[in-house]
């Protein structure tokens, strides 16, 4: 859908939605073609409200953002947006950091900004969970001993004692990935990994499930969508970027 998701999302009916993944154009970093210039608070709490009412009992959001420096202050602003969503309803289900293979603005009286919050909020207890489980563990093929502590200081049995260490179990909830187009292969200035929405869709939905991204860019979210048998509701503003992405995903379904 083209338009200002503020109005389209009026269209998409009370808990309706199985999972959101989405990244606003927090604190003007960039003006994506001058659309955003009146991006601020009135629009993402109206947004995350509007995004609590369609996300179904068990729903999930992936909200990626970060925060722009001013004046030598981080603004914060990502912290707030969690904040109003926990005040809409939902729970913080988890903070995640997606960890960037690049450094897009150097710094010199700070180290280098390489990464960006991924709150993974749930309307109530998440429906699914397929964790990805691709770290590799060092005591593969040994078994499983010693003791785990306890808050009160004593110590417990070790969970699977015994048992012996597989090759790979569940990653963390810091994701390292390099972001192959960054704007040069879709135009779009600043895009997030196809991997990114690709890994979230299977970790927080299942096959057949409803994703939406009301600030689709240039329609990563719908192309990972297409990939993994969902189904997608994607919103832009800009009638440029609404037609890359238009593209990209109908190339998708296409292939």
């Amino acid at each position: 859908m083209q338009g200002d998701c503020l109005e389209r999302m009026k269209e998409i009916p009370d808990g309706s939605v199985d999972l959101t993944v989405t990244s606003p154009p927090y604190d003007n970093l960039r003006t994506y073609n001058g659309n955003n210039d009146q991006w601020g608070d009135h629009v993402w709490k109206s947004v995350l409200a509007d995004i609590y009412r369609a996300t179904k009992d068990g729903g999930v959001v992936v909200w990626v953002v970060g925060d722009a420096t001013i004046k030598g202050s981080e603004t914060g602003t990502s912290f707030k947006q969690a904040l109003w969503a926990m005040e809409c309803g939902f729970r913080l289900h988890d903070t995640m950091i997606y960890e960037k293979g690049f450094v897009a603005f150097p710094e010199s009286v700070r180290y280098n900004n390489k990464m960006e919050y991924m709150f993974v909020f749930s309307k109530s207890k998440p429906n699914c969970f397929n964790g990805i489980k691709d770290h590799k563990n060092v005591s593969y093929g040994r078994k499983v001993t010693g003791y785990d502590r306890c808050q009160d200081g004593g110590k417990k049995e070790r969970h699977g004692l015994g048992n012996i260490c597989p090759e790979y179990s569940l990653r963390g909830n810091v994701w390292k990935m390099w972001n192959q187009s960054r704007g040069f292969h879709t135009k779009h200035p600043a895009t997030f990994p196809e991997q990114l929405a690709n890994d979230h869709i299977i970790s927080w939905s299942n096959s057949g499930d409803t994703v939406l991204d009301p600030f689709m860019g240039s329609g990563t979210t719908g192309v990972a969508c297409i990939n993994t048998n969902r189904k997608f509701i994607g919103i832009e503003l800009d009638p440029d970027y609404f037609v890359i992405a238009q593209n990209r995903i109908n190339a998708a379904l296409a292939a």
